[in-house]
């Protein structure tokens, strides 16, 4: 069923799953979406920050084509596919491949429960790693008095560098290298978190969607049970979107 045209007084609409979905110019399907409350699966786009595009979970089928939603911007006339058999089973290889190239050890995480990469694992029904695991040997930087960093969960999301820049103004972080050895650095000489500006009260130290970025001696703080995401599904908390 096509959107209704707009009128003077309604925005334009697009069809998101069947259901009208108004847009205003210049917005993307997931802002839309987002603004609306209907949830596409996603992992390094944050209503904060302008578009990445880099995880691709957000694609979805817009006129029959495969587009990413953060990327897309939103039209009259558009039919857009979220919730497929086909898109979902492709969100469950790349969540597969982002388990198995970093050491995701959920059980012992103390971000579980409140994990964007866990809750989007459990909401497309993940059944578990597909592929062999690569078990990469990446450092853990507990320099800082008052953070750490454990890069071996890192997802390559570039929020935490994204919000360093555009609102802390510090420039702390930034990726390094190419294809499978891309890799989050810490811009300081001796590469080390401890000899940067950053603060515990950064954005960048609370934007992380997964477990790198841990504050010191608040581990586990909050119990088992009692996370974001052991409340309610992530779909189910697309309004409230901030790490």
């Amino acid at each position: 069923m096509p959107p209704p045209a707009a009128t003077r007084d309604a925005p334009p609409c697009f069809v998101l799953d069947g259901q009208n979905v108004p847009f205003q110019p210049g917005e993307t399907l997931i802002q839309a979406a987002h603004h609306a409350g209907h949830f596409i699966p996603h992992l390094c786009w944050s209503p904060e920050f302008a578009a990445h595009g880099s995880c691709r979970i957000c694609t979805v089928k817009v006129n029959g084509r495969a587009s990413a939603a953060c990327t897309t911007l939103a039209a009259p006339g558009q039919t857009v596919e979220n919730k497929t058999g086909e898109l979902n089973a492709q969100r469950k290889t790349l969540l597969q491949m982002l388990f198995v190239e970093g050491n995701h050890f959920c059980p012992s995480c103390e971000k579980s429960g409140n994990c964007k990469l866990q809750a989007t694992a459990y909401e497309v029904g993940m059944e578990g790693p597909h592929f062999e695991e690569f078990y990469p040997d990446r450092p853990v930087d507990a320099s800082h008095p008052e953070l750490l960093l454990d890069f071996n969960r890192c997802i390559v999301c570039e929020l935490c560098v994204r919000a360093s820049r555009e609102v802390d103004h510090k420039n702390v972080f930034a990726i390094g290298g190419h294809g499978i050895g891309t890799h989050l650095l810490v811009n300081s000489p001796s590469g080390k978190l401890a000899d940067t500006s950053m603060a515990s009260g950064d954005h960048a130290a609370a934007v992380c969607p997964v477990g790198v970025i841990l504050h010191k001696r608040q581990g586990f703080s909050v119990p088992i049970g009692e996370r974001r995401y052991d409340a309610a599904p992530i779909s189910e908390t697309a309004q409230d979107d901030t790490p």
